[in-house]
């Protein structure tokens, strides 16, 4: 596809990082957000009247408006439907994290882009952070030497709602946080994971889920790495963004980042609560930038669908590894 219009589709604001993909889009010169499918049809049409698209309750019907791609933002359960459908009706794709909610619907959705030759991109935003990728770029110069291990957090507040669904969601914190840290991993370390050892608990919300955990991996390159995915930030008082940080040991030197420091901190009595004020660059931004660059030019996406699926199998053998209370193999 080379023409210089595009015409975009969000498949549900169910999530809500559709509403920062919405605002990007519409900030964009020659992208435009002209069509909305929600089956919750007062926020679908609300979503639609916000962007001046056009609402459809029904997805399958919006995928047969003349559509260059669409951004799958549903709950992660409908993410393999969707993103199916979407290919068979020849568009490309940028589905949120984690890409599903199974190894199996992962590599459906990869099978089905490659059969019908078509962009699936994985909303992994931090690989654009210009701080992250600065360490990126590091690793690969060989700056510090060879990497030995890796400490990563990205710690939240509980988003309710379907995210504490285990039908829908998938899992709980475990499942919403790991996938973020553990693609930068991979991306870093250029290896996959080996086995995982993971703690998962729920310690501070009664829910269905899990809220809290911590994960020992070790990937086939021999790098160690562990990682705190927990919804542990307070509720009400606490920013709930802000919290993604790496330590990368290596035998030269140690790199540490913060990818969320361009900000300031807001104590509003109006508010009742300190707000996180970012003020740097927007990682959403330049990831929706490249992938409509990819849809463009039929170049292939910083971030794969392969990619998405390599995360999640990270998440669900961590829960396997809880389950079984030991350490298990992925490879």
């Amino acid at each position: 596809m080379n023409s210089a219009s595009m015409n975009i589709g969000i498949l549900s604001f169910a999530h809500m990082h559709a509403y920062s993909y919405a605002a990007v889009l519409a900030q964009l010169e020659d992208v435009h957000l002209t069509v909305v499918a929600d089956d919750d049809e007062e926020r679908g049409r609300m979503a639609a009247q916000q962007w001046g698209a056009a609402y459809f309750r029904d997805y399958q019907r919006a995928l047969r408006e003349p559509l260059d791609a669409v951004i799958v933002t549903s709950e992660n359960a409908r993410h393999a439907e969707m993103v199916v459908a979407a290919f068979d009706a020849g568009m490309h794709v940028l589905v949120e994290k984690p890409i599903a909610t199974s190894v199996a619907d992962g590599m459906r959705m990869v099978d089905a882009a490659d059969a019908a030759h078509c962009i699936l991109q994985v909303a992994f935003p931090m690989r654009f952070n210009v701080p992250i990728a600065a360490v990126k770029k590091q690793i690969d110069r060989g700056s510090l030497g060879k990497v030995l291990a890796i400490n990563g957090t990205n710690r939240g507040q509980n988003p309710g709602g379907w995210f504490v669904d285990p039908a829908l969601a998938g899992g709980g914190a475990i499942m919403d946080h790991t996938v973020h840290v553990v693609d930068l991993m991979r991306w870093y370390t250029g290896a996959e994971v080996r086995e995982v050892y993971a703690e998962v608990g729920r310690r501070f919300y009664d829910i269905p889920t899990d809220d809290a955990g911590l994960l020992s991996l070790e990937f086939d390159n021999g790098v160690i790495a562990g990682h705190d995915p927990s919804w542990s930030r307070p509720q009400g008082i606490f920013p709930t963004w802000g919290d993604v940080t790496l330590e990368v040991v290596g035998t030269e030197r140690v790199a540490r980042v913060d990818a969320y420091a361009q900000h300031v901190m807001e104590y509003s009595a109006r508010v009742g609560h300190a707000v996180h004020r970012g003020w740097g660059d927007d990682p959403d931004a330049l990831m929706i930038k490249s992938f409509i660059d990819a849809c463009r030019h039929g170049r292939k996406p910083l971030v794969t669908g392969l990619d998405g699926v390599r995360a999640t199998e990270v998440a669900l053998f961590a829960y396997e590894s809880a389950r079984l209370g030991r350490p298990v193999r992925l490879r």
